[in-house]
């Protein structure tokens, strides 16, 4: 199920984000592109021990959101997800971003996906609604 949500603002980048809630999604995902972990193994290959060699390293990559805006971050690798989806099972690194809405802000978790061609560059999941949030999927974007 997913809902759009009309902006995001990331703390880290200072940007807007328009997302959409996908409440069958775990966790949050983010247009992330350029992958290169710090002093790493940066051609993991599709096994887990491989990529549990990075666990804990910097990550650098880059992020754009709807408007073009490119921008270079870095943050650590605390989690490898194995993501099921439409085009298979992938591997996807996350780090802590802080995300904001409505002035409320949360650090959570982010996997870093490449979202270039997809309409939404930020993808909301459940690990940011979980026990603060609940989804009213009666209600239309514009009934805010």
């Amino acid at each position: 199920m997913s809902v759009l949500l009309k902006l995001f603002t990331l703390k880290i980048l200072t940007w807007i984000f328009k997302a959409r809630i996908d409440t069958g999604a775990n966790t949050t995902s983010i247009n992330a592109y350029d992958l290169h972990v710090i002093n790493g193994n940066n051609n993991p290959s599709n096994n887990k021990e491989s990529w549990r060699e990075n666990l804990g390293k910097m990550i650098s990559f880059k992020t754009a959101n709807a408007q073009g805006q490119e921008e270079t971050h870095t943050g650590k690798i605390i989690k490898i997800s194995k993501i099921r989806n439409a085009q298979g099972v992938e591997r996807r690194y996350a780090v802590v971003m802080d995300l904001i809405w409505n002035g409320k802000s949360h650090a959570i978790p982010v996997n870093l996906r490449d979202r270039k061609k997809l309409e939404y560059k930020l993808l909301i999941g459940r690990n940011w609604l979980d026990g603060k949030y609940l989804v009213d999927v009666s209600k239309s974007d514009d009934d805010d």
